[in-house]
C-alpha cells in the first residue's frame, strides 16, 4: 500500500486549511463588530494598543499573502 501524500490529499488538506481560515476570519469579524468585547464607555489607551497590535498582525498577513506591500511606518 502506498502511504505517500497525493495531489488529492494535498487538495483536501488545502481545502480544510482554507475552511479554518474562513472560520477564523468570521470570528475576528464578529469580535470586531462587537468592539472587541469592550463597551464604548470603557475604552482606554490599552484597548487602542491591543486593536493596533491586531492590525499590525493582520497587515503582516496581508504582506505575506502579497495583498499589501510592506510599510515601515
Amino acid at each position: 500500500m502506498n502511504n505517500r501524500p497525493t495531489k488529492e490529499s494535498a487538495l483536501s488538506a488545502y481545502a480544510a486549511a482554507l475552511a479554518e481560515m474562513r472560520e477564523t476570519i468570521a470570528l475576528l469579524t464578529a469580535h470586531a463588530d462587537d468592539h472587541l468585547g469592550v463597551a464604548p464607555e470603557d475604552v482606554h489607551w490599552g484597548h487602542v494598543g491591543s486593536a493596533n497590535h491586531v492590525n499590525e498582525q493582520l497587515a503582516e498577513i496581508a504582506v505575506f499573502l502579497g495583498l499589501r506591500e510592506y510599510d515601515e511606518n
